[in-house]
């Protein structure tokens, strides 16, 4: 099976514990339970909140909650919550994270195989109406039996015998304590919004904590931007104000990014790329050498027609080839291909692959990037594939 792709929309978060005497009376359960819990949050993030709500319930000392909601807005439009308390008579730990297809839940306290499940749950809006769309558990295989602490301490050592930077250090600990402090000033205030807008970054290249990216002394990196962990801006690049690029990121040279651009993890921008306003990347997405997204459909060098800005989205794993140009208004599928020289003027199906001018579907494509025969099985990774209304999906 192939691992499950989430247009991350929630995060939920429940961690109760019930203890005989009072555990401490020097601090609540929001700073007992909850650190690691929004040390999980920011990782699938992969960004910070931009502000915080946190109400609490003070049951068996009357200045220490016992009970704390916190929810977490971020600048994505992700949303989540995280549920602490001393006073369940149980123990119980989930975490539950809202897509747009499907909903993954961990629970730690089931068996194994029991562990992680993915429900096929949908929220169908009918006459302005949600209608829930249920589906039955799916296990998810392939993940191999192995203690967690374990892990911790061997990847630990392995951190301090080659010197390997630590998937969890001191950054992403002042992360978690910028979080909070801020869910601890709105417990104070009865449940006031706490923002957590930071500075940004400075122009020429100068890296902002907590990002920790690397920028090219030629590189600007505008006031407003957030740039993840990771990524590399190279030579005379420009980002600028407003746009967001997740983590592990490589922005070739001469790339122009924004304003208000959103670019998702893992993403490849080869040189001399041109990422106006209103085009968003998600996951994964890779671009070659030249290629041009244009966001307003009959420009007028007179006229300023900003207000007339057509989205495009380019979604997850999606590849562009050299010098296709991207006509704005379009989505490009799931894992699409869109060959070299390419005009993409229409919606691209999810694994099509397309070529000409205008583009137009001639095959399809794996998601590791080979084309697929006509029975839809890939002969590099034995991927399989069945047809859908919007395109290929993995059978």
């Amino acid at each position: 099976m192939a691992a499950p792709i989430f247009l991350l929309a929630h995060v939920a978060l429940w961690d109760q514990f019930f203890g005989i005497t009072y555990p401490v009376l020097e601090e609540n359960a929001l700073w007992s339970f909850a650190p690691h819990d929004i040390s999980m949050i920011l990782a699938l993030t992969g960004e910070e909140p931009e502000s915080v709500q946190a109400t609490g319930g003070n049951y068996l000392h009357r200045r220490i909650a016992d009970v704390t909601t916190t929810h977490l807005a971020f600048p994505s439009g992700i949303r989540a919550h995280v549920f602490v308390s001393w006073l369940h008579p149980f123990k119980d730990q989930k975490l539950v994270v809202v897509g747009d297809r499907k909903m993954a839940v961990f629970d730690d306290t089931v068996p194994w195989p029991e562990k992680l499940l993915l429900y096929h749950h949908e929220i169908v809006w009918k006459n302005n109406v949600p209608v829930p769309a249920k589906g039955e558990p799916e296990r998810v295989a392939g993940i191999p039996e192995q203690e967690p602490l374990r892990l911790e301490c061997e990847h630990f050592l392995h951190c301090i015998a080659t010197g390997t930077p630590p998937v969890t250090d001191g950054r992403e600990g002042l992360r978690v304590l910028r979080v909070l402090n801020a869910s601890q000033q709105s417990l104070d205030r009865n449940g006031a919004q706490i923002s957590l807008r930071a500075a940004a970054p400075a122009a020429k290249g100068q890296a902002s904590e907590p990002s920790a990216h690397f920028a090219h002394e030629t590189a600007v990196v505008d006031e407003g931007c957030h740039i993840g962990a990771g990524t590399k801006i190279w030579h005379f690049s420009h980002v600028l104000k407003g746009s967001r690029i997740g983590e592990n990121c490589n922005i070739g040279q001469n790339v122009v990014i924004g304003p208000d651009v959103t670019i998702g993890r893992g993403c490849k921008i080869q040189n001399n790329v041109s990422v106006y306003k209103g085009v968003t990347l998600e996951d994964g997405v890779f671009c070659g050498p030249s290629v041009v997204f244009t966001n307003i459909i009959n420009p007028r060098a007179e006229i300023s027609k900003m207000d007339q800005v057509r989205p495009s989205l380019v979604k997850k794993g999606a590849t562009i080839g050299a010098n296709a140009t991207i006509v704005c208004g379009v989505t490009i599928g799931v894992y699409a291909f869109v060959g070299a020289g390419a005009v993409v003027t229409k919606d691209v199906p999810d694994h099509a692959l397309c070529v000409g001018n205008p583009a137009r579907v001639t095959g399809w494509a794996c998601a590791c990037g080979e084309r697929l025969p006509k029975r839809t099985v890939c002969k590099a990774c034995g991927r399989k594939y069945k047809k859908g209304k919007g395109g290929l999906t993995e059978a």
